[in-house]
Protein backbone atom coordinates (compact mmCIF):
# COMPACT_ATOMS: atom_id res chain seq x y z
CA UNK A 1 0.00 0.00 0.00
CA UNK A 2 1.39 3.60 -0.81
CA UNK A 3 0.05 7.09 -2.23
CA UNK A 4 -0.24 8.94 -5.48
CA UNK A 5 0.19 12.44 -3.86
CA UNK A 6 -0.35 15.84 -4.86
CA UNK A 7 2.02 18.87 -3.73
CA UNK A 8 2.09 22.17 -4.12
CA UNK A 9 4.84 24.91 -3.93
CA UNK A 10 3.73 28.76 -2.79
CA UNK A 11 7.84 29.37 -4.65
CA UNK A 12 5.95 27.94 -8.07
CA UNK A 13 1.83 28.29 -7.77
CA UNK A 14 1.90 27.21 -11.78
CA UNK A 15 3.19 23.87 -10.88
CA UNK A 16 1.74 20.91 -8.74
CA UNK A 17 4.13 17.83 -7.94
CA UNK A 18 2.46 14.46 -8.38
CA UNK A 19 4.48 11.20 -7.55
CA UNK A 20 4.31 8.05 -4.98
CA UNK A 21 5.98 7.54 -1.72
CA UNK A 22 4.77 4.90 0.99
CA UNK A 23 5.07 7.80 3.46
CA UNK A 24 4.38 10.63 2.58
CA UNK A 25 5.67 12.60 5.85
CA UNK A 26 8.89 11.02 5.13
CA UNK A 27 8.97 12.17 1.09
CA UNK A 28 7.76 15.46 2.54
CA UNK A 29 10.47 16.16 4.60
CA UNK A 30 13.21 14.65 1.96
CA UNK A 31 11.86 17.73 -0.41
CA UNK A 32 12.12 20.19 2.28
CA UNK A 33 15.66 19.56 3.77
CA UNK A 34 16.51 21.27 0.47
CA UNK A 35 17.26 25.10 0.54
CA UNK A 36 17.46 25.35 -3.27
CA UNK A 37 13.50 26.06 -2.80
CA UNK A 38 12.47 29.27 -0.65
CA UNK A 39 9.52 28.40 0.39
CA UNK A 40 8.18 24.49 1.39
CA UNK A 41 6.42 21.70 -0.16
CA UNK A 42 2.99 20.96 0.92
CA UNK A 43 0.36 18.18 0.62
CA UNK A 44 -2.54 18.85 -1.01
CA UNK A 45 -4.18 15.75 -1.85
CA UNK A 46 -3.32 12.12 -1.10
CA UNK A 47 -5.14 8.99 -2.66
CA UNK A 48 -4.51 5.39 -1.42
CA UNK A 49 -3.31 2.65 -3.86
CA UNK A 50 -2.39 -0.50 -4.13
CA UNK A 51 0.52 -0.59 -6.24
CA UNK A 52 3.75 1.33 -6.28
CA UNK A 53 3.96 2.13 -10.15
CA UNK A 54 0.10 3.80 -10.14
CA UNK A 55 1.78 6.86 -10.66
CA UNK A 56 3.32 6.12 -13.23
CA UNK A 57 0.05 5.31 -14.22
CA UNK A 58 -1.72 8.17 -14.06
CA UNK A 59 1.56 10.50 -15.54
CA UNK A 60 1.21 8.43 -18.64
CA UNK A 61 -2.33 9.53 -18.87
CA UNK A 62 -1.58 13.11 -18.27
CA UNK A 63 1.39 12.97 -20.76
CA UNK A 64 -1.47 11.18 -23.38
CA UNK A 65 -3.99 14.26 -22.65
CA UNK A 66 -1.04 17.31 -22.67
CA UNK A 67 2.04 16.41 -23.61
CA UNK A 68 2.65 20.21 -23.00
CA UNK A 69 1.50 19.68 -19.08
CA UNK A 70 4.73 17.74 -17.88
CA UNK A 71 7.97 19.83 -17.16
CA UNK A 72 10.84 18.93 -19.43
CA UNK A 73 14.29 20.18 -20.36
CA UNK A 74 17.24 19.47 -21.85
CA UNK A 75 20.73 19.42 -19.47
CA UNK A 76 23.84 18.91 -20.99
CA UNK A 77 22.42 17.25 -24.07
CA UNK A 78 20.22 15.02 -21.68
CA UNK A 79 16.43 15.06 -21.70
CA UNK A 80 15.06 15.43 -17.97
CA UNK A 81 11.34 14.69 -17.26
CA UNK A 82 9.94 15.83 -13.98
CA UNK A 83 6.76 14.98 -11.93
CA UNK A 84 5.72 18.58 -12.12
CA UNK A 85 2.52 19.60 -13.92
CA UNK A 86 1.65 22.85 -15.32
CA UNK A 87 -1.95 22.71 -13.54
CA UNK A 88 -3.92 24.06 -10.50
CA UNK A 89 -4.35 21.78 -7.57
CA UNK A 90 -7.90 21.47 -8.22
CA UNK A 91 -7.78 20.05 -11.81
CA UNK A 92 -5.09 17.36 -10.89
CA UNK A 93 -7.06 16.66 -7.71
CA UNK A 94 -10.51 16.75 -10.11
CA UNK A 95 -8.55 13.85 -12.37
CA UNK A 96 -7.64 11.68 -8.80
CA UNK A 97 -11.46 12.27 -7.66
CA UNK A 98 -12.57 10.85 -11.41
CA UNK A 99 -10.31 7.72 -11.27
CA UNK A 100 -11.25 6.79 -7.73
CA UNK A 101 -15.04 6.97 -7.76
CA UNK A 102 -14.77 4.84 -11.31
CA UNK A 103 -13.02 2.12 -9.60
CA UNK A 104 -15.06 2.65 -6.44
CA UNK A 105 -12.44 3.79 -4.17
CA UNK A 106 -12.93 7.70 -3.49
CA UNK A 107 -13.04 7.11 0.64
CA UNK A 108 -9.03 6.11 -0.53
CA UNK A 109 -9.28 10.42 -1.82
CA UNK A 110 -7.83 12.79 1.17
CA UNK A 111 -7.25 16.39 0.36
CA UNK A 112 -5.66 18.24 2.97
CA UNK A 113 -6.36 21.42 5.04
CA UNK A 114 -3.70 23.95 4.58
CA UNK A 115 -2.14 24.49 8.48
CA UNK A 116 -1.57 28.33 9.02
CA UNK A 117 2.24 28.47 8.20
CA UNK A 118 1.62 27.01 5.49
CA UNK A 119 -1.36 29.67 4.69
CA UNK A 120 1.54 32.19 5.92
CA UNK A 121 3.61 31.15 3.24
CA UNK A 122 1.22 30.91 0.35
CA UNK A 123 0.26 34.47 1.52
CA UNK A 124 4.10 36.14 1.14
CA UNK A 125 4.61 33.96 -1.95
CA UNK A 126 1.63 35.84 -3.41
CA UNK A 127 2.99 39.14 -1.99
CA UNK A 128 6.09 38.80 -3.47
CA UNK A 129 4.88 37.91 -6.87
CA UNK A 130 2.54 41.03 -7.11
CA UNK A 131 5.39 42.99 -5.84
CA UNK A 132 7.53 41.32 -8.68
CA UNK A 133 4.74 42.87 -10.98
CA UNK A 134 4.49 46.35 -9.47
CA UNK A 135 8.28 46.50 -10.22
CA UNK A 136 7.61 45.97 -13.27
CA UNK A 137 5.15 48.28 -14.05
CA UNK A 138 5.30 50.66 -11.23
CA UNK A 139 2.14 52.22 -10.11
CA UNK A 140 1.80 55.77 -10.49
CA UNK A 141 -1.14 58.15 -8.80
CA UNK A 142 -1.55 59.71 -12.50
CA UNK A 143 -3.02 56.16 -14.03
CA UNK A 144 -5.68 55.99 -10.94
CA UNK A 145 -6.36 60.38 -11.46
CA UNK A 146 -5.77 61.34 -8.77
CA UNK A 147 -4.08 64.10 -7.83
CA UNK A 148 -1.34 65.76 -6.04
CA UNK A 149 -2.65 66.74 -2.84
CA UNK A 150 -5.58 64.43 -2.57
CA UNK A 151 -5.62 62.00 0.46
CA UNK A 152 -5.71 58.61 0.81
CA UNK A 153 -6.06 55.66 3.48
CA UNK A 154 -3.79 52.98 5.00
CA UNK A 155 -5.52 49.46 5.53
CA UNK A 156 -3.24 46.87 7.05
CA UNK A 157 -5.75 44.22 5.19
CA UNK A 158 -9.04 44.25 3.68
CA UNK A 159 -10.95 43.96 7.06
CA UNK A 160 -8.42 46.11 9.10
CA UNK A 161 -8.53 49.56 8.31
CA UNK A 162 -5.59 51.44 10.06
CA UNK A 163 -7.00 55.19 10.52
CA UNK A 164 -3.45 56.20 8.99
CA UNK A 165 -3.53 58.83 6.34
CA UNK A 166 -1.23 60.32 3.59
CA UNK A 167 -1.26 62.59 1.04
CA UNK A 168 -0.17 61.98 -2.42
CA UNK A 169 2.93 64.34 -2.78
CA UNK A 170 3.67 63.50 -6.88
CA UNK A 171 3.44 60.93 -9.00
CA UNK A 172 4.68 58.61 -7.29
CA UNK A 173 5.36 59.51 -3.85
CA UNK A 174 3.36 60.39 -0.45
CA UNK A 175 3.72 62.53 2.21
CA UNK A 176 3.27 60.82 5.65
CA UNK A 177 4.46 62.19 9.42
CA UNK A 178 6.75 65.33 7.03
CA UNK A 179 8.43 62.97 4.44
CA UNK A 180 7.93 61.25 1.50
CA UNK A 181 7.82 57.53 0.60
CA UNK A 182 7.11 55.74 -1.57
CA UNK A 183 3.90 53.42 -1.65
CA UNK A 184 5.96 50.27 -0.73
CA UNK A 185 8.41 51.77 1.37
CA UNK A 186 5.43 53.30 3.79
CA UNK A 187 3.54 50.40 3.55
CA UNK A 188 6.72 48.25 5.18
CA UNK A 189 7.16 50.59 7.43
CA UNK A 190 3.67 50.79 8.85
CA UNK A 191 3.35 46.94 9.05
CA UNK A 192 6.96 46.59 10.52
CA UNK A 193 7.88 44.18 7.86
CA UNK A 194 11.21 43.95 5.51
CA UNK A 195 10.23 41.36 2.90
CA UNK A 196 9.54 42.27 -0.72
CA UNK A 197 5.73 43.94 -1.01
CA UNK A 198 3.07 45.62 -3.61
CA UNK A 199 2.45 48.94 -1.68
CA UNK A 200 -0.68 50.14 -3.39
CA UNK A 201 -2.52 47.01 -2.39
CA UNK A 202 -2.20 48.83 1.13
CA UNK A 203 -4.42 51.95 -0.03
CA UNK A 204 -7.72 53.26 -0.54
CA UNK A 205 -8.50 56.49 -2.33
CA UNK A 206 -12.45 56.96 -1.39
CA UNK A 207 -13.26 53.98 -0.46
CA UNK A 208 -11.58 51.89 -3.46
CA UNK A 209 -8.25 50.30 -3.32
CA UNK A 210 -5.91 51.70 -5.52
CA UNK A 211 -4.99 48.94 -7.64
CA UNK A 212 -8.90 48.51 -8.32
CA UNK A 213 -8.75 51.98 -9.44
CA UNK A 214 -5.92 51.23 -11.51
CA UNK A 215 -7.32 48.18 -13.42
CA UNK A 216 -10.74 49.68 -13.82
CA UNK A 217 -9.50 52.60 -15.93
CA UNK A 218 -6.92 50.49 -17.57
CA UNK A 219 -9.77 48.18 -19.61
Amino acid sequence: MGYIYILTNPSFPQYVKIGYATDVKQRLDELNRSSAVPFAFRVYATYEVDSALSDKKLHSILDKLDPELRSQEEVDGKKRIREFYAMTPEDAYAILEAIAEINGYKHRLKKWKATAAEQKDEAMAQEISEAHQERMAPFTFSMCNIAVGEEIEFWRSAAEPSGITCTVADDKHVEYEGQRWSLTALAKHLLGVKWAMAGPKYFKYKGEWLNDIRHRLEV
